[in-house]
């Protein structure tokens, strides 16, 4: 138990100073980083910065309305512990609604380039993965998506078949990807990555949101 306790102030300490950024846009679905988000602010105690396109409010896809903490230009990899994507149609750049935001998914392609060659995680789920296909960061690396072919629709130059996965949640390294349907396999993924509980309860944390056979008292500390 006093091996655990250090274990877990080491991994806070390694954490000062750095965020978890989630990206914040109309249409995005809300529900699907909900479970991670939880887990991440309340167990792991850390700070969690919404970040937009611009500093207008934006509204979710279940209608809540959110007004970013900062834009995505003051983010930097070096104060950036995680850099979560969340779904929605804007990712297939298809709907003219969402066309103020085109430009600006450019301009993050780049940026998630250079933070992964600085080894900063990212997780991406449903039609965010899109982008990290556009970007080329799915090549040689383990993934999943919506489905088999549904980045082929969406990132033209995605040409890694081989590397798909057919299942709710992938983490290769640094890059986490999660289907619309794996919300939380995604925050189970997102859990390990950061160390946010000790190794021997992520199982039981898994049975208790998926499956319902734990209960919150089987999780100490919670």
């Amino acid at each position: 138990m006093a091996t655990t306790h250090i274990n877990e102030e080491r991994s806070k300490n390694v954490h000062i100073g750095k965020y978890v950024y989630i990206l914040v846009f109309d249409g995005m679905a809300d529900w699907e980083p909900a479970i991670a988000l939880c887990e991440l602010r309340r167990r792991g105690q850390l700070s969690v910065v919404s970040v937009g396109f611009s500093k207008e409010s934006i509204t979710t896809m279940g209608g809540l309305k959110v007004t970013p903490d900062i834009t995505l230009s003051e983010i930097s990899y070096d104060k950036t512990l995680l850099l979560l994507l969340p779904g929605g149609e804007m990712w297939q750049k298809k709907k003219p609604e969402f066309r103020k935001y085109f430009d600006y998914i450019e301009t993050l392609e780049s940026m998630l380039i250079d933070f992964h060659k600085q080894g900063v995680p990212i997780a991406a789920i449903c039609g965010a993965t899109i982008t990290l296909a556009r970007a080329g960061l799915l090549r040689g690396i383990r993934h999943t998506s919506n489905a088999p072919g549904f980045l082929d629709q969406f990132a033209p130059d995605y040409c890694n078949e081989s590397d798909y996965v057919v299942d709710f949640a992938v983490r290769d390294g640094n890059i986490i990807t999660a289907n619309g349907g794996g919300s939380v396999e995604f925050a189970r993924l997102i859990i390990e990555l950061l160390k946010i509980y000790p190794e021997s309860q992520i199982e039981e944390w898994y049975q208790m949101f998926k499956c319902s056979k734990n209960s919150f008292s089987q999780l100490p500390n919670y």
